[in-house]
């Protein structure tokens, strides 16, 4: 199960517990993960009010500032590279937030991702997307000779027949 994001809640819904300098929230709600924060040595003479006030300002600015977000994404135009190697983390990477590729079957190395004119297998894939750990992400298969058009897509159930 994926754990929701930590949000803002009452005093009662949190386990505040203490590791050296770092604070340790954990959710009474098994289903929000915990968090960390590190306070510094002024930790240790804090009350549990005091760390959980820090926490939640904490959180308030962390809400505030993606309330700002732009949340357009990119999509690097047709003809130019959307991918790139990068050799210090021995891996590729993506220049935006959106991917045009094809899925094939090798065979021997099984599915792959073509991507530009790179072949990616399903580990050096997954290895490029773990840099946005945390996202969400939604996939929209089309045709082969469509990836470069943006499809319509209806919310509903698949027809059933």
């Amino acid at each position: 199960m994926r754990l929701r994001r930590p949000h803002r809640v009452s005093r009662e819904e949190v386990r505040i517990t203490r590791e050296g300098d770092t604070a340790v929230f954990e959710y009474v709600d098994p289903s929000i993960r915990s968090v960390g924060l590190k306070i510094g040595p002024e930790l240790a003479t804090m009350t549990d009010t005091e760390v959980f006030e820090r926490f939640d300002e904490m959180l308030e600015t962390r809400d505030e500032f993606m309330a700002g977000v732009d949340r357009t994404l990119t999509e690097i135009p047709p003809g130019r590279p959307q991918i790139e190697y990068d050799e210090f983390f021995g891996q590729w990477s993506l220049r935006g937030q959106v991917l045009r590729c094809h899925i094939a079957d090798d065979g021997e190395r099984g599915t792959v991702f073509c991507i530009d004119d790179e072949e990616l297998d399903m580990a050096a894939f997954g290895r490029m997307l773990t840099t946005f750990s945390g996202f969400g992400m939604r996939i929209a298969l089309v045709d082969e000779d469509d990836v470069e058009y943006r499809p319509e897509i209806v919310v509903r159930e698949p027809d059933s027949g």
